[in-house]
This record gives structure tokens, C-alpha cells and sequence, in this order.
């Protein structure tokens, strides 16, 4: 089977990123297998496949946007402020959709957001997650996020609320959750979380784990600008031919066929390969 490749899978429910990157390299065939846009166990939805040399590219992913859908729950507080927690703190709220929209508002633009310690960020050494199953907590620094959209929607439950979120990498929806609770004068808890997209890539064109489908290497980088060249030997020997790289980058090199050579990006006042997948 072939093993360069990019894939969109639809991530199930109860299952890590970790473990969809272990099932497909057994689909697959292949060990050289990784993942961008980690998702928690009990969020679905969007996540991307680097397999054999695109995982060189995953870092290009990285970057990408992405989109949400969820649940907010207001009036009760969990320890993992999501629906998986124990409950930590229960409000009598009343607020109209209107006061969560206005409350919503605030938390779009460049913000500061506090990781949860139920998070991957390492603090000392240690991961947080692993620092509070053992029941510790410790200080986090706040860290800029960009949350492009936060569009709130009523449900049949006047205390939950359907959420759509646009946001950068490394924001966390269900600080988002937890922060609205509190500007509302009360707490909550996130729930249902779904990714729908990341960057270009949507659930449209996800495929459940097992009907995975490996698309071409060049398809992962489709979000980027394109230059192109027929200059292959050139290209395969790390240099690139005198070629019109307008913008910041980075660009993504095509042969005439469609075929992706490799990644430029911008190291000053030049423009270097940073990834070449063609051999010699």
C-alpha cells in the first residue's frame, strides 16, 4: 500500500488521537504515521493524517484555524470543565440569549487564556494532565489565543447553549465555556465538543477510521500558494530554481502534473526548501 500520503478522518468518540494514529498504521501498513489538531477522548470530529514523508509536512498544519461545535452548560462547574468531570460548583443562573451572545463578544479578538489542567502543556517537565490525576494543581501562565468567531444559539434547555467557535491553534473551547459561565455571573461546563474543520479541511471530506482514505501528498498542503516547475533533479537535491515566490509564504512546489515536490519558506531575504519529497 502506499505509504505517502494525507488523510481527513472523522475521530470517534472515546478514542485519543493517539489511538487513531495506532489503528491506521495497522489499515495502513506503515509505522510512519502522525497527527495534527489533537482532540480530547470525548470530542469528534476533524483530524488530519501525515503518513511517510508527509508527516514532514504536519507542521504546516499545525497553524490552520479551527472550527467547533458544542454544548454549554450553565450553573454547573466540573474539575475538567467538561462533561466528563465531577462537578465542582452548581449556580442558579437565568440569563437570556441575548445576555450569552453580549457576554460571547468579549471573548473575540486576541485573548489570553489560561490552560486547563487537563491539557498536554508541560510545566516543569510534567504534562498537566499527568500532574492532576494525581490530584495536583499548579500556577499556569496565560497565553494568547485568537478566537475569530463565537456565534452562541439557543436550545430547548434554557441553561444550554449551542456554541460555534473559529479560534487558533492551541485555544481551548472549554476554557471558553468556563470563562462565559463566570462573565455571566455564575460557571459552566462544555459538552458535545465536534470539530468541524481545520483550516480548509472540513468534515465533508472526513471518512470514518475505517474506510480511511489516503489522498496525495500534495493535498496537504492545498492551503498553501502554489508555485510550480519542471526542474525535479534540480529541486531533489535540497536547492530550487529561479522561480516567483510572491508573498511571505510558505509555497508549496508542484511539478506540471500536480505532483508536490516540496515546501519553500522564507529564511530571511531568501526563499530555502524546507521539506523536499522528491528523491533523486
Amino acid at each position: 500500500m502506499t505509504t505517502d500520503g494525507f488523510a481527513v478522518v472523522d475521530k470517534p468518540a472515546g478514542w485519543t488521537s493517539h489511538d487513531v494514529v495506532a489503528k491506521s498504521r495497522g489499515i495502513l501498513g506503515t509505522k510512519r504515521v502522525g497527527h495534527s489538531g489533537t482532540l480530547d477522548p470525548d470530542a469528534t470530529g476533524v483530524l488530519l493524517l501525515g503518513v511517510g514523508k508527509v508527516t514532514r509536512l504536519l507542521r504546516f498544519l499545525d497553524v490552520l484555524p479551527k472550527t467547533y461545535v458544542a454544548e454549554v452548560v450553565l450553573g454547573t462547574e466540573t474539575n475538567t470543565l467538561d462533561a466528563s468531570g465531577d462537578v465542582t460548583a452548581t449556580h442558579e443562573m437565568a440569563v437570556s440569549a441575548d445576555e450569552v451572545r453580549a457576554a460571547a463578544t468579549a471573548f473575540v479578538g486576541d485573548i489570553l487564556q489560561v490552560p486547563p489542567m487537563v491539557s498536554a502543556v508541560k510545566i516543569g517537565g510534567q504534562r498537566l494532565h499527568d500532574l492532576a490525576r494525581k490530584g495536583i494543581e499548579v500556577d499556569r501562565a496565560a497565553r494568547p489565543v485568537t478566537v475569530h468567531r463565537f456565534d452562541v444559539g439557543p436550545t430547548d434547555d434554557p441553561l444550554v447553549f449551542r456554541i460555534e467557535v473559529t479560534c487558533s491553534s492551541g485555544t481551548y473551547v472549554r476554557v471558553l465555556a468556563a470563562d462565559l459561565g463566570q462573565a455571566l455571573g455564575g460557571g459552566a461546563h462544555l459538552r458535545a465538543l465536534r470539530r468541524t474543520a481545520i483550516g480548509p479541511y472540513g468534515v465533508a471530506q472526513a471518512h470514518p477510521l475505517e474506510s480511511i482514505e489516503l489522498l496525495a501528498p500534495s493535498a496537504a498542503v492545498a492551503h498553501l500558494a502554489v508555485v510550480t516547475t519542471d526542474e525535479v533533479d534540480l529541486i531533489a537535491t535540497g536547492r530550487l530554481p529561479s522561480l516567483e515566490f510572491e508573498g511571505g509564504g510558505p509555497w508549496a512546489v508542484l511539478d506540471p502534473g500536480g505532483e508536490l515536490l516540496a515546501v519553500a519558506e522564507r529564511d530571511g531575504d531568501r526563499v530555502k526548501p524546507a521539506v523536499v519529497l522528491v528523491a533523486r
